[in-house]
């Protein structure tokens, strides 16, 4: 595990441009319209509520996207992602967006000595915990960074989704990959990325690990959090099991066929 994080910086530091470029980031959206908000932003509103005047920190930001979405709702944000590559382009976005945020690049478990403490609001996207070993200590990395009565908001990937083999062609929905967190990584070389784009790449390779539910919860509840609130959706933001899934609306998918059938994503809050 010494090198997970070296193998997944290549990775990511790679597609950066490209996601940048992808019409799925909607980038040019947001500097043609100073109302834009990204598709995950406008699907977590009715649950964030008002957090216009919060001082919130997004962890694993990225190109910024959702970051400059949750500064048009009015927090004062921080991004913070450990590729450089991606906040040069989170950069880019928030200055020709006037967006007044500071990216600041660390890993997500040294996010406490990177950007301090007394935050309001920690908030994480979908697809950011599959890329840590950890979730104990991402939750003490969380509480760590919130002020007595802050908040944690997190929408994720599913973990049940996650275990789904993605692979299969046929109709069958079928458990391949690990439900629950395991010492060493899932590996996988992959030559695409999510979003349309036509760039090549050559670092292909990925180190991930699933984290079920109830480790999340109880990695929340034993870093000293109080868990407010715990909601299953039966949509996802990208098409996770192509030949399965239909697009909603929005770039939101979910199963063809009896869609009740599985949990697609979560949203958790909790506070300190």
């Amino acid at each position: 595990m010494t090198d997970y994080r070296d193998v997944n910086l290549a990775n990511w530091n790679e597609r950066a441009p490209a996601h940048a470029a992808s019409p799925d980031y909607a980038v040019q959206r947001f500097l043609d319209d100073p109302a834009f908000l990204s598709k995950d932003v406008r699907f977590d509103r009715p649950l964030l509520g008002d957090i216009s005047g919060l001082r919130g920190v997004h962890l694993q930001c990225h190109i910024g996207t959702d970051t400059v979405s949750l500064s048009r709702l009015g927090a004062r944000m921080t991004g913070l992602d450990f590729s450089d590559k991606s906040l040069f382009e989170a950069r880019r976005l928030a200055t020709a967006a006037k967006a007044d945020i500071s990216f600041v690049q660390a890993d997500v478990y040294d996010a406490r000595d990177a950007v301090g403490d007394g935050f309001d609001l920690v908030y994480t996207g979908v697809g950011a915990l599959c890329w840590l070993p950890n979730v104990s200590r991402w939750a003490r990395t969380v509480a760590s960074l919130l002020r007595p009565g802050g908040r944690l908001f997190i929408r994720e990937g599913h973990p049940v989704l996650w275990s789904v083999d993605d692979e299969r062609t046929d109709s069958v929905i079928a458990l391949r990959y690990p439900y629950f967190e395991h010492e060493e990584p899932l590996i996988f070389n992959d030559e695409g990325t999510y979003v349309e784009t036509d760039v090549a790449f050559t670092h292909n390779e990925t180190h991930s690990w699933n984290h079920g539910i109830g480790e999340v919860v109880t990695a929340v509840l034993e870093a000293g959090m109080t868990l407010t609130g715990l909601v299953e959706h039966t949509t996802v933001p990208w098409d996770a099991l192509p030949g399965k899934m239909r697009d909603t609306g929005g770039g939101h998918y979910q199963l063809v066929d009896r869609p009740e059938r599985l949990p697609h994503s979560y949203t958790l809050q909790a506070v300190v």
